[in-house]
């Protein structure tokens, strides 16, 4: 195939998964308003993916770490992918199956947020992962390719893209992560206010609501950390983009 007749492929590829991503915009926008939420309070996101999926994994880390469009504090962000000695340590005594779960059990608590990638939505390490953090309270989203598969069915939340190729998969997912950025910088600012006016009142557990639907429990007023896990969610409920 040429590069000519690739391209070509390749954008309409696109315009069929960025349609479906536009379909889910309300799902990424809620999104952004959760994790704003929850990494204002002191909670962090954790990513992970295999190949292509680990790299955008490490950019979503990244953008929260360091900014996205505008100046911001840093925010507790870790790609379970970047850190070569305990990835190696762990595929080598415990398996590549292990490689994410083992890092979920060591660096997740209640409350954090768990990002998975994964083209297929069938890689064992990553559903292993998606097992773990709900196990241990996280509140775990994936991102995939088409639906059905077994990592969409075990996420609280997920966005499916509905494109034939892991190619323009993945660059559907770039943009979700850019949009998921985008978003939880538009509803930081009121997070980050709803947690000071939180902690100027009494010692005493309150509520913050990221969306209607989905209300987080708050330890204490004076630096409160997320322990409640998703409220209202089915167990294996997977919802986004439609295949």
């Amino acid at each position: 195939m040429s590069a000519r007749d690739w391209i070509g492929d390749h954008r309409r590829e696109l315009t069929l998964g960025l349609s479906a991503l536009q379909d889910e915009a309300r799902t990424v926008e809620r999104w952004g308003r959760v994790l704003a939420v929850r990494l204002a309070a002191g909670s962090r996101l954790l990513a992970a993916g295999n190949g292509g999926s680990a790299a955008e994994a490490q950019h979503l880390t990244g953008e929260l770490v360091g900014r996205f469009l505008a100046d911001r504090r840093p925010l507790s962000a870790i790609a379970l992918c970047a850190d070569s000695a305990s990835y190696t340590a762990i595929v080598n005594d415990y398996g590549a199956d292990e490689v994410f779960a083992r890092q979920v059990d060591a660096h997740g608590r209640p409350g954090d947020v768990l990002v998975l990638l994964s083209t297929s939505g069938r890689s064992p390490n990553v559903v292993r992962a998606a097992e773990r953090g709900r196990a241990a309270g996280l509140l775990v989203w994936g991102l995939t390719g088409p639906a059905p598969n077994p990592l969409a069915a075990l996420c609280h939340a997920s966005l499916c893209v509905p494109a034939p190729s892991t190619a323009a998969i993945q660059a559907v997912h770039l943009v979700a992560v850019h949009a998921l950025c985008a978003a939880l910088d538009a509803h930081l600012p009121a997070a980050v206010d709803a947690g000071v006016r939180l902690d100027a009142g009494p010692a005493t557990p309150g509520h913050v609501t990221g969306t209607r639907d989905e209300p987080d429990r708050v330890a204490a007023a004076r630096g409160a950390r997320l322990v409640a896990g998703p409220a209202g969610v089915p167990a294996g409920r997977a919802s986004g983009v439609p295949a």
